[in-house]
């Protein structure tokens, strides 16, 4: 039975390492260049699955009628994600990102959105989506078009889910604009940068507060990377704290899917029933377990994330 449905992008990745970023017209050489699969609800979907039950775990996305989209679904497959709600979309292509990562592990991506911006509000009213929608326990919006996320809300809000959402870069379109899907989100995710973009605060109180005059019920999450995450709620703070990989003989060797890893994490164990706080703590070191993996989805295992928190312990 599925408990979790992640909504949002599915992308095959070209990933190009090289030594720094250029400058403006400057050449920089490639060092290595791999090609996996990637998508931040693809991502999101993967990373919940490998800490579920099988079958747990359903993707609502298109993909083109090409060989790319084909490969994904398949992919999807073999990690135990329902794919029954992914749309076919043809003559548009699959959804493809190109991240080039220097030696640090930080990243820029460029993406093209494709099959991706096809999931239409209605899409999600057909007889076997409402029917996924009406099982689950959660549902963990990531970066379709935002009509589709205003339904995908309001409808995860009429069947009793606990609403996720991590707009990313729809934050640019500002609080009132958002504000439609905001009034039905249980939890919103946001880097510090989103944060003061949607919010107009630096200041993460602040920002919380600006943000619950949408929704005063709304439950804040502010994901500061290898600083760890803050919760938000009702004006109160709870940090998490990092994870020191280097203090525990890890490196960082790509940050890209990091913040897809925790986000997957964290619904798969509210999923379950566990607290916030543990949610959190699951989700914040499979994030960092991530950053030691040159794949997009580094996310670990249940087994292998119990067995590197007792570690640090």
């Amino acid at each position: 039975m599925v408990h979790i449905i992640t909504c949002g992008a599915i992308n095959s990745d070209i990933k190009l390492f090289v030594q720094r970023f250029p400058k403006t017209g400057e050449e920089v050489p490639i060092k290595e260049i791999g090609r996996v699969p990637g998508g931040k609800s693809a991502n999101v979907a993967v990373a919940a699955a490998r800490v579920s039950d099988p079958n747990a775990v359903a993707i609502f996305g298109g993909v083109g009628n090409d060989e790319i989209g084909k490969e994904q679904i398949n992919i999807l497959k073999k990690e135990g994600v329902v794919t029954d709600g992914i749309k076919i979309v043809d003559g548009v292509e699959s959804g493809q990102a190109y991240i080039v990562i220097d030696e640090s592990g930080q990243n820029v991506i460029h993406t093209l959105f494709g099959a991706n911006n096809r999931l239409d509000p209605q899409d999600l009213i057909t007889t076997n989506r409402i029917r996924l929608i009406g099982e689950t326990k959660v549902i963990a919006i990531s970066d379709p078009p935002l009509e589709t996320a205003e339904m995908l809300a309001e409808l995860g809000s009429k069947y009793n889910a606990e609403v996720l959402w991590d707009p990313g870069t729809k934050v640019i379109e500002g609080l009132p604009v958002l504000s439609k899907c905001l009034r039905f989100v249980n939890y919103l995710l946001l880097n510090e940068i989103e944060a003061e973009t949607l919010s107009g605060y630096q200041d993460l109180n602040k920002a919380t507060i600006e943000i619950s005059k949408i929704n005063e019920d709304i439950k804040i999450i502010f994901k500061q990377g290898k600083n760890g995450c803050t919760y938000a709620h009702n004006r109160e703070l709870l940090k998490i704290p990092g994870i020191d990989l280097q203090k525990i003989g890890l490196n960082v060797v790509s940050t890209v899917g990091c913040g897809d890893a925790f986000y997957g994490v964290f619904a798969a164990f509210l999923s379950i029933g566990h607290s916030e706080k543990d949610a959190l703590l699951y989700a914040n070191a499979a994030g960092a377990l991530n950053a030691t993996r040159p794949e997009t989805r580094g996310s670990p295992t249940k087994l292998k994330l119990e067995t590197f928190l007792k570690r640090r312990d």
